[in-house]
C-alpha cells in the first residue's frame, strides 16, 4: 500500500445522485472532485471539467477535494429516488477508493452502507484497492477494477497515481473468493503502438470475474495514428466475446469498439 495522503480540501454540493447517460449505468454519484490517479489516456472526466472551466491544470485535478456533505445529501435524496434507482455507480468522474487516501475510502464505505440500507445496489469501479470490508455489505453489490494491462511499467506511465496492477487484482480476487460479485473493465484498451501485449494473458488473469467490459481508447491522437486500429479492436472484441462465452462470464462491448466495414 502506498503512503497515506490527505485530500486537498472540502466542498459542499447541492445534489449527489443523478441519472447517468453512460450505456451500462443507471444512477451515479461523485463525492470527490478530481482524481489523484492522474490517468493520461487522456482522462475524459478531466477533459470535460477543463473544457467547462471547472478545473485549471492537470496538477490541480490530481489533488482531490472531498464533498463534505455527501452523507447528508444521500439522506435527503434516497427517500425521493429509491423507487426509481436500480443501481448506483461509484464513480464516473472520480474514484471511490483512490490509492492512498483513507479519508476518501472512509466516505465511500459510508456512502455505500447508506445506499445499501435502503436495499440500493452499488456498482463500484476503481483503479485503487477494493477494501476487504466490502465483503460484509449488501450481497447484490458489484465490485470492479479497471485493468488494461499487466505491465507495471505501462501502468506507471499511463496511471501514475493508481494502485499497482497486481495489488488491484489481488484485492478483487479476495472479494471474489469471499462470494462477492466481481467485474473488470478492460477500458481504455491500448493499441500496439502504445504497448504490444497479449490480451489472452490479461483475460486469463481476470477469468474468475463474473463480468468483463471491454472498450477502445478514445480521444487519443496516438490511437488514431495506428492505421489498423479498426481491425485491431474488432479482433480484440471477438476475442473477449469468445473467451467470456467459453468461461461463462457476462460481457459488454462498449459502443464504437466494434465497427462494421
Amino acid at each position: 500500500m502506498g503512503e497515506k495522503m490527505k485530500v486537498s480540501g472540502y466542498i459542499e454540493r447541492k445534489s449527489m445522485l443523478y441519472k447517468t447517460g453512460v450505456e451500462y449505468g443507471d444512477y451515479t454519484m461523485n463525492h470527490v472532485f478530481g482524481c489523484s490517479h492522474g490517468c493520461k489516456y487522456p482522462c475524459y472526466a478531466y477533459l470535460m471539467k477543463r473544457r467547462f472551466g471547472q478545473i485549471g491544470t492537470y496538477e490541480d485535478w490530481c489533488h482531490p477535494i472531498l464533498v463534505s456533505n455527501t452523507l447528508k445529501l444521500l439522506d435527503d435524496e434516497i427517500p425521493k429516488l429509491k423507487n426509481k434507482i436500480e443501481s448506483v455507480q461509484l464513480c464516473f468522474t472520480t474514484d471511490p477508493f483512490m490509492y492512498g487516501y483513507p479519508e476518501i475510502e472512509k466516505m465511500s464505505l459510508a456512502a455505500i452502507r447508506r445506499l445499501n440500507a435502503d436495499n440500493i445496489k452499488c456498482c463500484i469501479l476503481t483503479k485503487g484497492l477494493l477494501p476487504i470490508e466490502l465483503r460484509n455489505l449488501y450481497s447484490e453489490n458489484e465490485y470492479g477494477i479497471t485493468l488494461i494491462s499487466l505491465d507495471e511499467e505501462y501502468r506507471k506511465k499511463m496511471e501514475p497515481g493508481a494502485a499497482p496492477y497486481e495489488e488491484r487484482l489481488l484485492a478483487l480476487r479476495a472479494l471474489h473468493d469471499m462470494g462477492c460479485k466481481t467485474w473488470v473493465s478492460i477500458e481504455p484498451y491500448p493499441t500496439p503502438n502504445l504497448i504490444n501485449q497479449n490480451l489472452g494473458e490479461l483475460l486469463e488473469a481476470v477469468s474468475f470475474a463474473d463480468k468483463i467490459i471491454f472498450g477502445r481508447t478514445n480521444y487519443s491522437k496516438i490511437i488514431s495514428e495506428y492505421k489498423d486500429s479498426k481491425n485491431f479492436y474488432n479482433e480484440c472484441a471477438e476475442m473477449v466475446i469468445s473467451f467470456c462465452r467459453r468461461n461463462g462470464i457476462q460481457y459488454h462491448i462498449k459502443e464504437k469498439t466494434q465497427t462494421k466495414e
